[in-house]
């Protein structure tokens, strides 16, 4: 199979398409997803290829389209919805929770819901407050919903693939500023497991676990923490409701601590769900207490200094290791 190297918006336009190719009931709408060829570009092309009937453009209405998608998987089509950014979809969150994710269980199984919401989440620079959250610890805690939350090319190919052809309702989160991010991506198909994360460095002296844009900062905290000796290994969460936390556990029984690295405000946070799981599953092999590097617990600032003291970063990462190691 022959890799190539292909940007993050060209993958998941890739996945989209040998999808829409295989299954004539998948179709793709939202903002600008047509004419424009997406508001990131993560469309270009499919209109001219599949046309207006099956890649629709929306008006800047977000609780009305993703109605209409759920009511279309309702009737065994499979829509791909995108949003311009999860920050919009707050005002589809009604559709989301109460429509999609329960539509299963409260038909007593007999009405499914073959449904993906896709698009940006979290903070992409100086965008203010109400333009920089990030979403996936809020649908990860509804049942029903499958969460979804790649770091790159690769998987967001395989993933939204399988999210595609998942029978139940998926959340699938980018990021704008990984759009241009490049990486190895081979011809043909690929297709990964809903539910299973991805140890991408090897280490034995702590684990740093995180997920989407994040992965870059966890990386980056790992490479200068080997110029200091101490080896850390990286977990990639991929997927955030199934969560796998057992591959976590399996690292925190080598590694003895752990170190997670989320985006989100720290209250409710992902961070705070796996360091419940692993002091369940896994305290006897804690040799100190689980640390948490989250979004401050503020809106987000506008400032560009005020940006930089919000997020997490390869120093705070470090910080909190060598504090976990007992070396700070």
């Amino acid at each position: 199979m022959a890799v190539r190297t292909l940007a993050f918006r060209d993958a998941i336009k890739e996945a989209m398409d040998e999808e829409m190719e295989r299954d004539e009931n998948v179709f793709l709408m939202g903002e600008e997803v047509a004419e424009y060829n997406g508001a990131y570009k993560a469309s270009r092309g499919l209109l001219d290829k599949y046309g207006p009937k099956r890649v629709i453009d929306t008006p800047i209405a977000e609780l009305g389209f993703a109605g209409v998608g759920v009511g279309a998987a309702m009737a065994g089509l499979r829509p791909i919805v995108e949003f311009m950014t999860w920050n919009f979809a707050l005002l589809a969150i009604d559709q989301i929770v109460n429509a999609s994710a329960k539509m299963l269980s409260m038909s007593g199984g007999q009405v499914g819901n073959p449904i993906v919401f896709r698009g940006p989440s979290g903070s992409a620079g100086q965008l203010g407050a109400q333009h920089s959250q990030t979403f996936e610890n809020w649908y990860a805690n509804v049942p029903g919903l499958k969460v979804i939350s790649p770091s790159n090319p690769y998987d967001a190919k395989a993933l939204l693939k399988a999210a595609i052809r998942d029978n139940d309702p998926v959340v699938f989160m980018e990021s704008e500023l990984m759009y241009g991010d490049k990486g190895e991506v081979p011809e043909g198909e690929i297709i990964l497991p809903i539910g299973k994360a991805h140890v991408v460095r090897e280490g034995n002296d702590v684990t740093i676990v995180s997920f989407n844009k994040m992965m870059k900062v966890a990386n980056a905290a790992a490479e200068e923490l080997a110029k200091e000796g101490i080896n850390a290994e990286v977990i990639d969460l991929r997927t955030i409701r199934p969560l796998d936390y057992q591959t976590i556990v399996e690292s925190v029984k080598k590694t003895n601590r752990l170190v997670v690295v989320d985006e989100s405000w720290p209250f409710g946070s992902i961070a705070s769900e796996i360091s419940f799981q692993v002091q369940k599953h896994g305290f006897d092999y804690l040799d100190a207490p689980i640390k948490r590097v989250n979004g401050a617990d503020v809106s987000m600032p506008y400032a560009a200094n005020l940006v930089d003291a919000y997020l997490p970063n390869p120093a705070k990462v470090i910080q909190a290791v060598k504090s976990a190691m007992y070396l700070a």
